[in-house]
């Protein structure tokens, strides 16, 4: 496996100048991230696949062994804080459990009576999207476990840095990743990390982009838990409403840190029409405004059938349009 073997042009790495070792390093983190755009219409389609099982109920699994399995649940952590998404919908399947969070557990990867166990306990459904991730793609903890969560129709997504793998091979969306020799020979913390981390950004972005919880480049699932995240929650709310800061502050109080019905409350829309609305939306803010906007072209193209006389001397008058 290339992520395992020596880079001849780095063998005497250790030997060089720091400023050249650190340049080498640097690129090597480069090229991992170029890597990816070869495979970017198969993380698409992972993400499309994932977003449309979630529904209302279902959840995002995390799977790794090591290395990959920080970097998995380091993505997955984020979720809650950057968009709301509920804990009670993410999980965590790593080899060793959550000691290995932070510490190296000898032997576990190779466990994978225990990676099955954890599968079954999770009782996972198709609404459910299974990503693992593994740089040789043959960690069997990882493998196991995503073949076993296919075994119940969960969606199904394999992250690996080596082509040809198990790993790929079990998953329903395969997403290789060839990042090749690492410059110092099995250390995937480095260009693999750096690539599956990318990747995983992707993929939960990506995801949380069609569900609505991103609105004109802003978190707007997000939060205010504390004082930071309350000036920026009142500055998206006068962004999207056009309103002043003090004006969105209020609303913001009034509809209980929560940022889209705060941005309704502060266009006059009140507290019930707004929750009527988002709920019928999904939640989802260009929805909502695309249905105020057709509302709103109705309201005008009644009165103007109940005063067209009225309406076209306005238009004819430069005055407000009908």
């Amino acid at each position: 496996m290339a992520t395992e073997e020596v880079d001849p042009r780095f063998a005497d790495l250790d030997a060089w100048p720091l400023t050249s070792a650190m340049e080498a390093m640097w690129e090597g983190q480069l090229a991992a991230v170029a890597a990816i755009g070869h495979a970017l219409p198969a993380i698409t389609a992972a993400t499309e696949a994932g977003k449309a099982a979630l529904g209302d109920q279902g959840r995002l699994v995390y799977v790794g062994a090591g290395t990959s399995g920080r970097v998995a649940v380091q993505d997955g952590a984020e979720l809650m804080p950057t968009f709301a998404w509920p804990n009670e919908r993410v999980r965590f399947i790593v080899a060793g459990g959550d000691s290995a969070f932070v510490t190296s557990v000898e032997g576990a990867e190779d466990d994978v009576d225990n990676a099955v166990a954890q599968i079954n306990a999770a009782r996972l459904t198709p609404h459910d999207v299974v990503i693992a991730v593994a740089a040789s793609g043959t960690t069997p903890f990882t493998v196991a476990a995503l073949q076993q969560a296919g075994s119940f129709g969960a969606v199904t997504i394999g992250v690996a840095n080596n082509p040809g793998t198990a790993l790929l091979a079990s998953a329903k969306f395969p997403i290789l990743i060839e990042t090749g020799r690492e410059l110092i020979a099995g250390s995937t913390r480095m260009k693999a990390g750096t690539a599956q981390k990318v990747v995983l950004n992707l993929i939960s972005s990506g995801i949380m982009l069609r569900l609505g919880r991103v609105y004109r480049g802003m978190m707007v699932n997000m939060q205010p838990t504390n004082a930071k995240l309350k000036r920026r929650a009142e500055a998206m709310v006068a962004q999207i409403a056009h309103c002043d800061p003090s004006h969105a502050a209020r609303s913001l109080e009034q509809a209980e840190g929560d940022i889209k019905t705060a941005c309704l409350l502060a266009l006059g829309v009140d507290r019930v029409g707004a929750e009527t609305i988002l709920k019928n939306c999904d939640g989802n803010l260009r929805r909502v405004f695309a249905e105020l906007a057709k509302d709103h072209d109705k309201g005008r193209d009644k009165d103007r059938d109940r005063h067209p006389k009225e309406a076209a001397t306005r238009k004819q008058g430069g005055a407000v349009e009908p």
